[in-house]
């Protein structure tokens, strides 16, 4: 028989699924206002739910301001309100819909600002690369840039395209001077998280081996992650290490920096930067395994089916591990002796040529604010740009590990992607070249070869 606690929580997952989908469809325009959702009966057969749960949705939209129900009609999409002076277009990372319940945030803006109108515009990665299109034809008013893109924006020339901002000292000081330009503050951080470990401490105490810890070493964890594996059941240790936001870290916590002949040329060829490119191919050979090209969350999936007993992750990606029922811990990543993990920033910026520049202002006021801020800290795992609110402590709503606030002791071996002296095109080259080394398809000559030769256009 069930466990009738295991069906009730499976019930309350179906229910917030339901409503989140419908914030979504409804905030993004694919419910337009004056449309009818389809009927509470409907609604319950599709997701598994009785007629009295679905009703408890609709009338959390309804209390939102985005449903109304009329009465032997049905349920209808609400359109602007009487009153409303600005509607607010913000281009968001999709993946934030669950990393900082970025729709619920929007949510609880219009019911406190009920003069503004916030239409979510979902933007996938290459959608970055039409940003100043998309800002100098008021496409977009707000818009959602981690530190990489930010980077790449302002080596395009981007920074006349955005509004300035006053600077809030409430915010995290490192995470506000890395959206700074030419001394103006181009956008503000929303959310952050350093690169750590996320572990299963039950395969821990089955095998009687001590949990991670700062000092641990890459040997370290490649000796553990050997005996923690057991053939046909799980893997030790998976990452998608090839990622962007992964491979780096090796080269920072070496030290590496670009090296470059007199005429500006990237010099790779005896550099420690090559060495470090050279020990990312390593790890393959360490963790047979490991992750390359691997869909978004894998990792944590993996964690979370028992799969795997460690990951290489961030606190955003924490959060595909909501609900599980899983005894999981976080950790500082290994190091070569000097402890370093790499940071990665997310923030909010304003398009100087919005019609509701205001409006739009007073929107990433709200989001950095305490109150969005503190709903962050309270039901997700990223880490707020708020200092006070990300080194909050008292009664968690949600299941959060022991470990959950190292990050504060830890700050100091943070380390930007543009440590490495690299601007934003050429992390991107070498990126994409340095894949086909990886994959044993180049050799360090030809890698070096191609990265020394001048950029052809």
């Amino acid at each position: 028989m069930a466990d009738p606690r295991t069906s009730r929580r499976s019930s309350r997952a179906r229910l917030d699924e339901l409503v989140n989908r419908l914030r979504e469809q409804i905030l993004t325009g694919e419910w337009a206002a004056g449309q009818y959702l389809p009927s509470e009966k409907w609604l319950a057969a599709e997701h598994q739910l009785s007629n009295q749960s679905v009703r408890k949705g609709l009338a959390k939209l309804a209390e939102e301001g985005l449903i109304r129900k009329i009465p032997r009609v049905g349920t209808r999409v609400v359109g602007p309100a009487e009153g409303v002076t600005a509607t607010i277009r913000l281009g968001y990372h999709a993946s934030v819909t669950g990393e900082a319940d970025i729709l619920q945030l929007i949510a609880k803006f219009h019911k406190q600002h009920p003069q503004f109108r916030v239409q979510a515009v979902p933007l996938a990665i290459s959608s970055y690369n039409n940003l100043g299109s998309y800002l100098q034809n008021e496409i977009l008013d707000v818009v959602m840039l981690n530190y990489n893109q930010f980077l790449t924006f302002m080596d395009a020339g981007g920074a006349s395209s955005l509004e300035s901002m006053d600077s809030n000292g409430e915010l995290y000081t490192f995470l506000s001077e890395a959206f700074a330009y030419e001394g103006r503050q181009l956008a503000l951080p929303f959310i952050f998280s350093p690169l750590i470990l996320c572990y299963n401490r039950r395969h821990f105490q089955e095998q009687g081996l001590p949990e991670p810890d700062s000092g641990w070493s890459w040997t370290d964890l490649t000796e553990v992650a050997s005996r923690l594996s057991k053939q046909k059941e799980r893997i030790g240790f998976h990452c998608d290490f090839y990622s962007i936001n992964r491979w780096p870290l090796l080269p920072l916590q070496l030290g590496a920096k670009a090296e470059r002949y007199a005429d500006g040329r990237i010099r790779l060829t005896g550099t420690k930067l090559m060495e470090a490119l050279h020990r990312c191919k390593a790890m393959k050979e360490m963790f047979p395994l490991i992750a390359d090209g691997t869909t978004t969350g894998q990792s944590e999936r993996m964690l979370r089916e028992g799969k795997v007993s460690m990951i290489m992750t961030t606190y955003f990606y924490l959060n595909y591990l909501r609900g599980a029922s899983l005894p999981f811990d976080v950790a500082p990543v290994p190091h070569f002796g000097q402890p370093a993990t790499m940071l990665l920033n997310i923030g909010l910026a304003v398009s100087r040529q919005s019609r509701v520049k205001e409006s739009a202002l007073q929107l990433v006021r709200f989001l950095t604010s305490s109150a969005a801020q503190q709903y962050i800290r309270l039901n997700t795992y990223s880490l707020p740009a708020r200092k006070l609110d990300a080194e909050w402590s008292g009664e968690e709503v949600i299941y959060r590990p022991s470990r959950f606030s190292l990050f504060r002791e830890i700050i100091p071996s943070f380390h930007y992607i543009s440590d490495l002296g690299l601007s934003a095109a050429e992390l991107e080259r070498l990126h994409e070249s340095a894949k086909w080394y990886w994959a044993g398809l180049e050799s360090e000559e030809g890698l070096a070869l191609k990265m020394e030769s001048p950029e052809e256009g």
